[in-house]
């Protein structure tokens, strides 16, 4: 993609570190793929996540997307592009506000919150200083974390003044990002403000009811990103993804991001892995997206995916919010 939040050219896979950068998230087989839930200090999971994001950017990632609430992300990857001797001119970097990390770096916690949502101005204001002192020298792109119509960020000049405020004087583009099932109310409502540059969203082979908004976000100029394309894992065990890969003769989850790259709205899609091996294989999704829009067999069986995987977006958001955090 051309002109990504700034930078010449991105493809379309990006790197999320909301797993890499805590030692708790809810995506599924977490034990398997780092270490058990007791053994990730500090120390262990920046390595990982040092290791992961040298395995993207040699593999030609160059969009890596955190939030202040992602446990250290912020830290990790500032580190981790000054021991490299990276700039701005190199990748393109975004994170978000409007979530606390309030785990303490724990992954039980006991039954209290991960994290906490706060969209008022004094804690964009807070975060905004606190992502600066990491990222400063190379962030493109502010997103405001999961804007939804009940927050009523939307809506508070105030904040929205603010955010102006900040890309006037810094050049930083704007974007927000989505969840639940009023994510196509909330893009719309976003759009109409005429304040923001990008949108982050979820949408993936399950959950596709954002997508005609998506559409319209393209289409008004704002640039899209997706998150969770594999639906923390979920999708990976849905019998019509292995049916469809194993005739493909692709990785699963290769062909779930692919899906999403297929899309209309021409999103940068986000890996979320956190093993080398992971995002080897989700690095895959590029050529298997050009397959799936270029041939008719590949364009045959996403819409054959398309239609039997999707899901009731209100099961779907429901399902998400009993995922465990491990």
């Amino acid at each position: 993609l051309a002109d990504f939040v700034g930078f010449p050219r991105v493809p379309q896979l990006g790197l999320g570190l909301a797993a890499l950068g805590r030692p708790g998230y809810i995506n599924l087989g977490r034990d398997g793929d780092i270490a058990t839930a007791d053994a990730r200090p500090v120390e262990v999971m920046r390595a990982r996540a040092h290791e992961v994001l040298d395995a993207a950017h040699a593999a030609g990632v160059r969009y890596f997307d955190c939030a202040r609430s992602y446990g250290r992300s912020e830290e990790f990857l500032s580190a981790w592009l000054t021991d490299r001797g990276l700039t701005r001119d190199d990748l393109a970097v975004g994170s978000k506000w409007g979530y606390r990390y309030g785990a303490d770096w724990r992954v039980d916690t006991g039954g209290e919150p991960h994290e906490v949502k706060d969209h008022s101005l004094a804690h964009f204001l807070s975060q905004k200083v606190e992502t600066l002192e990491f990222l400063g020298d190379h962030i493109r792109l502010y997103q405001i974390h999961s804007a939804t119509i009940a927050s009523g960020v939307l809506e508070n000049q105030e904040v929205l003044d603010a955010l102006l405020k900040m890309r006037e004087e810094t050049g930083l583009r704007l974007g927000l990002s989505l969840s639940g099932v009023e994510q196509g109310e909330t893009l719309r409502k976003a759009i109409a403000t005429g304040v923001f540059d990008s949108v982050q969203a979820t949408w993936n082979l399950l959950e596709q009811s954002a997508g005609p908004a998506l559409e319209e976000a393209s289409k008004a100029g704002m640039q899209v990103i997706v998150k969770e394309a594999m639906a923390n894992g979920r999708v990976l065990r849905h019998p019509a993804l292995i049916v469809a890969a194993s005739d493909l003769g692709v990785p699963a989850d290769a062909l779930a991001l692919a899906a999403a790259m297929a899309q209309p709205f021409r999103a940068v899609v986000l890996s979320g892995a956190v093993t080398t091996a992971q995002l080897e294989s989700n690095m895959q999704s590029l050529a298997v997206a050009e397959m799936l829009k270029s041939t008719d067999k590949g364009a045959a069986a996403l819409q054959r995916l398309l239609a039997e995987m999707r899901v009731d977006p209100e099961a779907n958001w429901k399902e998400r919010s009993q995922l465990s955090w491990n």
